[in-house]
This record gives structure tokens, sequence and C-alpha cells, in this order.
């Protein structure tokens, strides 16, 4: 029941963490927070309240989702040889999934819907987007871009109510259905639904327009796009929104701004390509006509039509004038030989040859001079060349003979002429001849350009007739397999999770404070402390008695709660104690004389003086109490005793023994000495030998001397009287003492400053359920109750 360890008896290893401020079990922790519940529950409460009026204020989350395939998609960007013309490529998964995601997309998709005006209503603690299902729509005349706020009542089938204008000043404005008005927000028309009933009449619809900025960033915030697989081109595309019907037609309206952007890119790269070609059909087309105006003029310069006729003409022309200049030599030849002849005295009564190829009109002379050559032959034959007939044509043959002379030298001369233009004929005929292979070359480098400009130009025209094709037939990229859609239940907030949460930090709030509170927390809780950290003889504790019942004497109160026939705890604590000083005999067989020290004031010496005194005076022995407080007079203050004459007045020689003892009226057995009047010289009157006669005396007369001391290290009173005391019982109050100086506590056990000292833990809470564990006494409380009030109240007492 009690630790009666020696003094002797301290190894090493046995002390080795007596320093060590405690060791905690996790039971006794567990044991510890089970005792306070009710901070859990009541933490719970308000967490889990807090929890759910945030759930219940929260608006609904919805989610839509739509499926797509993207054509012609692939992981990497592919080059195949295409040329260069060519406008379709491979589409790249990844930079749809960002176009998809663009802020601009989104912006266009809020301006096409008008997503950026919010119609809400509460429902409950909740708002609840209407979207297109509210009964009104309002359309802002002065497209600021700027947000604002107002409230609109519908009143009636054909009046509306403006208020709670966010830049007003409190105004209400009633304007008619299709009016455009006036107002702070700016000019607006409201217009009625299909969904304006009578059912709305009273009710206000917050009008909120916000930034086409803001409301793109809501939705971009909101999209999620991802691939369903890595090798697979199908997009799987999601938006979370508190109208589902809004989440569809943003998804939709996504898609089918998407697909525009994309035929519009294709379109604006075919518009591009036809540009391109029309402005090269008109460069080739002025190339193509200068090369044709060079054809044109090179066959001017050079008198042609066709090369190869060219060549066939220039070679024929050559061939003919060669053969005219050798005919024009030899008719030139002829006639020089005719001459020759002519003029040849001894050929000169000869015929003149004939046929000879010269000229015709000579040749006819010739044969008339042969003709009348021979007529005059025969003449001479029958006469002689006296005869005048024969006479008259040698003169006529002379003067046909000068005259051929003259016809040839003519023909000589005409055939010169004749001979030098042939060769100049031939010699022109013989350059072009020569000159043909160059310009067969420039027509060929001229022609072979036209060819090409040809070929391009043609080509060209068939890519702008291809490209306007391809214009006309240009698909999107994008096939929608599934438009958006989803489930009615929305996917945030989750109640349960949200609830949990909270009682999640309800629970964990109260645990970490008392955590914090249990391992900052270094003062004396409870026996176990003391017991872990030092070797003094434990006598036992006393528990807090939080009804106490304090007994009177001559009409005043007395702090003696232990009773005879008790059943109390406390009273049952004391007797505890009561038989527990028996075993420190071991070292002192005399316990007749028990000091009662602390560490400081409020440890409640004074109170476990006085009420062990009167438990062993009610077991028929003669105790008495003594207040050696001189300097406080504690314990004569609170049992209200005379204090007129006392131990300062003993030990000052001012009275003897009889005069300064008291008898108690609630214990008979118990009397009493008051500290007595305050003396100048306290510690010089403890250290007078009167102290030791007082004691021996009392000694004799009593079983039990019982002094309630001061404190140690407060002041030496304790030291000087300890010199008279069999036993010392150190009180450590639970809450007061801190566990550092447990140590403090260990040292003066072992350094034997206080005889034969232990210790009672003063104030202990009587919780059967708690930190330590241990109850009162290893459980000697069992079966008795607290005297006094019972039920649930006593649940929520602080421990």
């Amino acid at each position: 029941m009690i630790k009666m360890s020696e003094q002797n008896d301290m190894s090493p290893d046995k002390f080795s963490n007596v320093g060590s401020m405690f060791n905690i079990n996790p039971i006794d922790i567990l044991m510890y927070l089970l005792s306070k519940w009710y901070w859990f529950v009541l933490s719970i409460a308000l967490f889990g309240g807090y929890a759910w009026y945030q759930y219940a204020k929260t608006p609904y989350y919805y989610s839509r989702s739509a499926t797509v395939m993207i054509k012609g998609a692939s992981r990497q960007m592919r080059s195949n040889g295409l040329d260069r013309f060519q406008t379709t490529s491979y589409t790249n998964v990844s930079n749809e999934i960002l176009q998809l995601k663009s802020y601009k997309l989104m912006r266009d998709v809020v301006t096409r819907l008008n997503a950026n005006i919010d119609y809400v209503v509460m429902d409950g603690l909740r708002e609840k987007e209407l979207y297109t299902q509210a009964p009104i729509q309002v359309s802002f005349v002065d497209d600021n871009r700027l947000p604002t706020r107002l409230t609109i009542t519908p009143i009636n089938q054909t009046v509306v109510h403006l208020s709670d204008f966010e830049k007003g000043t409190g105004q209400t404005l009633k304007t008619n259905l299709g009016d455009t008005i006036q107002t702070p927000a700016g000019q607006l028309v409201v217009t009625s639904t299909l969904y304006h009933t009578d059912e709305w009449y009273g009710k206000p619809i917050s009008i909120r327009k916000n930034s086409l900025d803001a409301a793109a960033s809501h939705f971009l915030g909101n999209l999620s796009v991802t691939q369903t697989d890595n090798d697979a081109a199908v997009l799987y595309t999601a938006l979370r929104d508190f109208s589902t019907v809004r989440a569809e037609d943003v998804l939709n309206t996504l898609i089918t701004i998407y697909n525009e952007e994309t035929i519009k890119d294709k379109n604006q790269i075919a518009i591009n390509t036809e540009n391109f070609i029309n402005e090269r059909l008109v460069k080739i087309t002025k190339e193509l006509d200068d090369v044709e105006t060079q054809i044109e003029t090179f066959k001017l310069e050079n008198d042609m039509i066709d090369v190869g006729s060219a060549a066939s003409m220039s070679m024929s022309q050559k061939q003919q004038f060669t053969s005219q200049a050798k005919e024009l030599e030899m008719q030139k030849r002829m006639s020089g030989f005719i001459k020759d002849y002519l003029t040849d005295p001894t050929k000169a009564t000869e015929l003149i040859p004939s046929n000879t190829g010269i000229d015709m009109n000579i040749e006819s002379q010739i044969a008339a001079y042969n003709l009348n050559k021979l007529k005059r032959d025969k003449l001479i034959e029958g006469s002689s060349d006296k005869n005048p007939v024969v006479q008259e044509l040698n003169k006529s043959l002379n003067a046909m003979r000068q005259n051929i002379i003259r016809a040839v030298d003519n023909t000589i001369v005409s055939l010169d002429t004749k001979l030098n233009e042939a060769e100049a004929m031939r010699g022109q005929a013989a350059y072009r001849v020569s000159n043909i292979p160059k310009q067969q070359r420039q027509m060929l480098n001229i022609d072979r350009q036209h060819r090409i400009k040809e070929e391009l130009y043609l080509y060209l025209l068939n890519k702008r007739e291809e490209n306007a094709l391809a214009q006309a037939t240009t698909e999107t990229d994008a096939r929608v397999l599934d438009p958006a859609g989803g489930s009615d239940t929305p996917v945030s907030p989750n109640g349960r999770a949200i609830i949990m949460g909270g009682v999640m930090k309800g629970a964990a709030l109260p645990l970490v404070i008392l955590l914090a509170l249990l391992f900052f927390d270094t003062r004396i809780r409870n026996r176990k402390d003391i017991e872990d950290a030092t070797s003094v003889p434990f006598l036992g504790e006393i528990p807090k008695d939080t009804n106490k019942k304090t007994q009177k004497v001559d009409g005043k109160k007395q702090d003696i709660v232990v009773r005879v026939q008790g059943r109390d705890i406390v009273s049952e604590a004391f007797r505890i104690v009561r038989t527990n000083m028996d075993f420190m005999r071991v070292k002192s067989k005399n316990l007749q004389v028990v000091t009662f020290s602390s560490f400081g004031p409020g440890a409640g010496k004074t109170y476990v003086s006085t009420n062990l005194a009167a438990s062993f005076a009610q077991t028929q022995k003669k105790v008495i109490l003594i207040d050696l407080d001189i300097r406080k007079g504690t314990l004569s203050s609170k049992t209200k005793r005379d204090n007129t004459k006392g131990m300062t007045s003993y030990l000052s020689g001012q009275a003897d023994i009889n005069e300064i003892i008291q008898k108690d009226g609630v214990c008979e057995n118990l009397d009493f000495i008051a500290a007595g009047p305050t003396a100048p010289n306290p510690s010089e009157l403890l250290l007078s030998e009167r102290l030791e006669e007082l004691i021996a005396e009392l000694r004799t007369r009593y079983d039990y001397i019982f002094i309630d001391n001061v404190p140690v290290g407060i002041i030496a009173d304790a030291a000087i009287t300890n010199r008279v005391a069999d036993l010392t019982i150190f009180v450590v109050r639970v809450g007061k003492l801190d566990r550092r100086m447990l140590p403090e506590l260990e040292k003066i056990y072992r350094s034997k400053q206080l005889n034969n000292m232990s210790l009672i833990l003063n104030g202990s809470v009587s919780n059967k359920v708690g930190y330590g564990g241990y109850g009162y006494g290893y459980g000697y409380g069992y079966g008795y109750e607290k005297e006094g009030k019972k039920g649930w109240t006593s649940m929520f007492k602080k421990s």
C-alpha cells in the first residue's frame, strides 16, 4: 500500500530517471481524454453544426461531360513528302487540348451565350442558378463590360420592380416588360421568358452581371479536358457549374466554336493559298507575255517564221546563187572567148561560133553575120571580091562584126554585174546558213523559257481549282461522340464529407488542446507523477472535497471535515494516511512528533495537519496540534483560535505550558496551541531550548504532537524546528507544485534535511476514469460515494 524504500536502498539504476519529469502511458492518456468527454461533445456539436451550415449555404455544383474524337490526330507532327501547296496536315492532340482550354475560346463562348449574367434565387440557405429557366431576361443596352448587380421582382404579367443596385442609392424602380429603362446599372431592357408565370410574382431574382474575363476564368477553372488513352484520339471534356443547362450549353458551344475556329483556320490557309496562286498567275502571265514578245521580236528581226524553214530556205538560196554565179561565170568566159575570136585578125574571115550559150541577141546577130558571111563567100566564089555586092556585103559584115563585138562587150559588162550580184547574194545566203545554229540556240532558249512559264501557268491554274474545291469541302477536326450530358445529382458540396470533416475538426481541436495542456502542464496532477520522479515514501493522497462541510465551534467555522463515523471519501483518505503512518516506524520507533511542511504556501498543510490530528483524536488518542508558523499564524487564523497567548508567549517566557493549551470543541481528545502574538525575532525564539522543553513535556502528556510548520526554503524556521520532529510529512498540492521541483524534493530526502520524511498528495481529483488510473489509496474509495448532490450535474464539474 505504501512505498517504504529505505534510504540506503537507492541504487543508481533505480533512480537514473528520477530527474525525468514523467512517463506517459497510452492507456493513461486515453483515460484522461475520456474524462474530458464533454469538451469533445461540445466541440463536435459546434464544428459539426458550422459544417452543416456551410454545406447548407454552399450552392450545388453539377457536372456535365462530352466526348469528342479528333480526326486525323497524331501524337507528333509527321512529314510524308506532300507537295508544296498541300493544305492538309496531321492534328496534334495535345495542341487541341490546349486550344479547347484557351481563354479566347471560352471568352467567345461566354459572349455568345451571355453566360456572364447570373439569375440567382434563394433556395433555403443556398443560392440557385436559373440561367435560361429564369422568368425574365435582362439585356444591357450599355455594354460597358463592367460588373454590376441588381434585384428584379416580378409584380404581375407586365410589371417588374428593380432594386438593390450595386451602384445605386437604394432606389427602387418600376418598369414594364420590354421597355428600355435608365438605371444606376445603365440602360437595360427586361423581357419575359416562357417560364414567366404567376408563381414568380413577388419573388426577388438577383441579377449579377460579371465581366467577360471573370466569367471565362470561372468556366475555365471548372473545365477539364483529358485524353481517354495515351494513344487514343478521343477527348473527355467535363464542366462543373451551378446550372446543368448552362453547363451543357457551355460545353456544346465550346465544341461548336472550336470547330468554327478550325474551319476558319483551314479556310484561311486555303484563302492564303488562293491569294498566293493568283499573285503568281499574274506574275507568270506577265513573264509569259514577255517571252512571247521576245519570240515575236526575234522572228521579226531575223525575218523568219520558223528556224527550220529559214535554214532550208537559206541553204536553197545559197545553192541557187552559187549555181547562178557559176552560170554567169561560164557565160562571162564564153563571152570572153567570143570576143577574143572576134578580135583575132586571123579569124576575121571565118565564121563566128554560134550556140555558145551567151546572150540570145548576140546569138541572133552571130547567126545573121554567119548567114551573110556564107552568102558573101558564095558570091566571091562566082565573082571577085571587087564585086560591089561583095564589097557591100563586106561592109555589112564588118559593121555586123563590130556590133557583135560591142554586144559581147556589153554582155561581158552585164555578166560582171550579174556575177557580182550573184556572189553577193551567195555570200548573204552563206552568212545566213552559218548563223542558223546560233539563232537556233537562241530560239531554243527562248522557247524553253516559254514552255516553263506556260507549264507553270497551267499548273497554277490547276492548283487554284483544287484549292477552291478543297475550300468548298472543308470539314471539322472534332466529331462529337457523346453530346454534353450527365446526372442531375450534384457532385459538390459533399455533405457527408463536409460534416464528417467538421466532426473530425471538432474532435481534433479539444484533442490537440487537451494534449497540449497535458504535455505542457508541468504541475503535479496525481500520485503517479510523484512516484515516477521521487523515492520519498508516499503516505497517501487526500482528495479534493468539492462539497466540504465544515464544523462550527462557538458559532465559528472550523476547517475539520473528518468525522468519526464518516463514510465519505475524504474521511476515508485520512484514515488510510493514519494507517500508513505506522509503516514509518521502520525508521523511527517513536512517532509522537509529526511536523508538516511544503515548498510554499497554498499546499494545504494546515488543512491536512488539522484533519489528520482530528482523525487520530477520533481513535481515542490524545493529540495536540501546534501552530509553529509564528510569523503568520495560518493555523490559528483559519481555526479562529484565541491567539493572545501561544507559542511566542511560551518561547519568550511570558506564559507557561498550561496557559497556552486550548481545548478543541469538535474533537474530545484534540488540544491546540496557537502561534501567539507576532514576535520580532521568530528565528531566535525557535532556537531557544524552551522549544525542546515544551516538546519533551508534551510527549509525556499526549500520544501525538502535530506541528504545523512553515514552508521549506522560504525561511529557516522549518530547518530550525526539524530537531524536534520524529516524522516530517511533506504536503504536495495537486495543480500547485511544478514537477520540475520533484528533483529538489528528492534531494531534500536524500540529504536528510527533514527527519523521517514522507509525502502526502493533497487535492487529488476523484475521477473514476482519468489520467493516472490509480484511484485513491489503491482503491480505498471502492463502495463510497461523496455525500451530497448526485446526478448528471456532477459530470460537468471540472476535474
